[in-house]
């Protein structure tokens, strides 16, 4: 098995907080499609397999707990991305505190879902940008 390409900098995770999200009680799942030219390989060849973030805030519990947190993610993620990631798309993975304790086959429950519903919310956008609807001028 392949390891998932991750996102590294802050840049890449900001990107994403204006596409398509769906929460779960153990984790938000946000994701946004990437323009050609996006994402770069170390090598800097460009790459078209979905990416994806961790993370898990201080308040979740000290540094051991948000590893595990971050490791029971991965794991999920690395059983599930091959057949539910749309190439070229980044994710993000925001842990909640339910993440340690909630079994491992709800996660992954959780996460196929919604993999599908990021996917169909992203499918809508058509290159919008944003799935938020545009506002008319206030009056």
């Amino acid at each position: 098995m392949e390891a998932v390409e991750t996102l590294k900098k802050r840049s890449e995770f900001l990107r994403i907080r204006g596409g398509a999200r769906w929460a779960t009680p153990a984790f938000v799942l946000e994701a946004k499609p990437r323009t050609p030219g996006r994402a770069r390989t170390v090598f800097g060849a460009e790459s078209d397999v979905a990416r994806f973030g961790f993370t898990a805030t201080k308040k979740l519990g000290s540094a051991v707990v948000r590893n595990r947190i971050r490791r029971r993610l991965k794991a999920a993620v690395d059983a599930l991305a091959p057949r539910c990631a749309r190439s070229n798309c980044d994710y993000v993975l925001v842990a909640r505190s339910s993440a340690e304790t909630r079994s491992f086959a709800s996660l992954c429950g959780d996460l196929e879902q919604a993999f599908i519903r990021v996917n169909r919310v992203m499918s809508s956008m058509d290159g919008r940008g944003s799935s938020k609807r545009p506002r008319g001028p206030v009056s």
